[in-house]
């Protein structure tokens, strides 16, 4: 008995040690303090914000571009897809991720901005900023998780080896759902988008990233070795990554001054059915986990899989689409602002209910630690 109660007061206090640096733990503030900046911007330097809005070539704004860019790189260089070897490791965990990203979540996201955009708060917004808010909502549930899971399970003690297979997976369906999966529902809704200009973006922010990821993976690893590559390259990108998502959202919000100033309540009104969503689908995602009798380990990441996107892939298609002043840009920057309050509500949650599933799948017990 003594020994069990160790090893526990060890395991709660090895949990309680797993913080989020400062800038992830606060990221809703800087978002917050970026629009504030950004729309000071446009108000002190408009002649800067034109020279920044004239520099764009085949709907893409370079500047923006070439930001999202430095934040997607860094994503693409921890997906390791050597680890897709062990894929049938965790068959039900896998496959419940994958309904929930692929068959339920833009479906879904699609039901509730019509719900929501075109019918309830139809009159407050008016029908064509109805139709953005739910292209923009579309786009975001559209892309799913990406390598910002691995934090979020990493709090949660889920399993680094499912997280990594499940990221790697989402990554390579990406590249072929993402674009036609948009047009689905975004035609449905007789929105119409360029399929050109979205496939041009996938190949922008997906495929070039990935490329250069996997590439830049294998050369370094096998010049420098995995400790290096994990605690000394991959740290150095980090404060890169969320510097360049932070001046993203200064020159988006730059842009959108003028709009933002005047529709403050829409940031409200397009949190409700991203809100509803996200809980829905962590949820959802959670009580399949605990009726099949996966692993916590499993359920717990396969919970935050289903609540997190792919925002900045969703941003920079968006801004392609219809403009860095759209609603549906605006629609993916909300989704930034919301992400780490709702994710880290979603892990209290699963750290709190760990119970539910099997003693034996728990980590710290004997059965989890052979």
């Amino acid at each position: 008995m003594e020994t069990q109660l160790k090893a526990q007061a060890g395991l709660t206090a090895s949990r309680s040690r797993k913080q989020l640096g400062i800038f992830d733990r606060y990221l809703s503030f800087w978002v917050g303090l970026c629009i504030a900046a950004g729309i000071a911007m446009g108000k002190i330097a408009p002649g800067l914000v034109r020279a920044l809005s004239d520099m764009e070539v085949s709907h893409v704004n370079l500047p923006v571009a070439v930001l999202i860019w430095l934040m997607m790189y860094p994503m693409m260089l921890r997906v390791d897809f050597a680890s897709l070897k062990g894929v049938g490791r965790q068959p039900k965990g896998i496959l419940i991720t994958l309904f929930v990203n692929w068959l339920v979540k833009p479906f879904s996201m699609a039901f509730l901005g019509w719900l929501f955009f075109k019918h309830l708060f139809a009159g407050i917004i008016g029908p064509d900023l109805g139709d953005q808010y739910l292209a923009g909502t579309v786009i975001l549930a559209a892309a799913p998780c990406t390598a910002m899971v691995f934090v979020w399970s990493y709090l949660t003690d889920g399993d680094p080896a499912y997280t990594l297979v499940q990221v790697a997976l989402n990554d390579l369906i990406v590249l072929v759902a993402f674009a036609p999966i948009v047009i689905l529902l975004l035609g449905v809704s007789n929105i119409t988008v360029p399929y050109d200009v979205l496939l041009y973006s996938v190949l922008i922010y997906v495929v070039i990233p990935l490329v250069a990821g996997a590439l830049s993976r294998a050369a370094l690893l096998r010049q420098r070795g995995r400790a290096w590559f994990e605690e000394i390259f991959l740290a150095r990108f980090k404060p890169v990554s969320i510097a360049s998502l932070l001046l993203t959202l200064v020159i988006i919000f730059a842009f959108q001054g003028e709009v933002i100033l005047g529709r403050l309540s829409h940031i409200a009104l397009i949190s409700v059915p991203l809100l509803i969503q996200v809980y829905s689908n962590s949820g959802l995602a959670y009580g399949l986990a605990r009726w099949l009798r996966v692993p916590y380990s499993v359920a717990a990441p396969a919970a935050l899989i289903g609540a997190s996107n792919f925002f900045e892939l969703a941003v920079a298609t968006t801004i392609s689409l219809f403009g860095l002043t759209s609603g549906a840009t605006l629609a993916t920057v909300v989704g930034v602002l919301i992400e780490v309050p709702v994710m880290l509500s979603v892990c209290s949650f699963c750290d709190r209910t760990r119970a539910w599933f099997p003693q034996r799948d728990r980590p710290g017990t004997k059965a989890a630690s052979r």
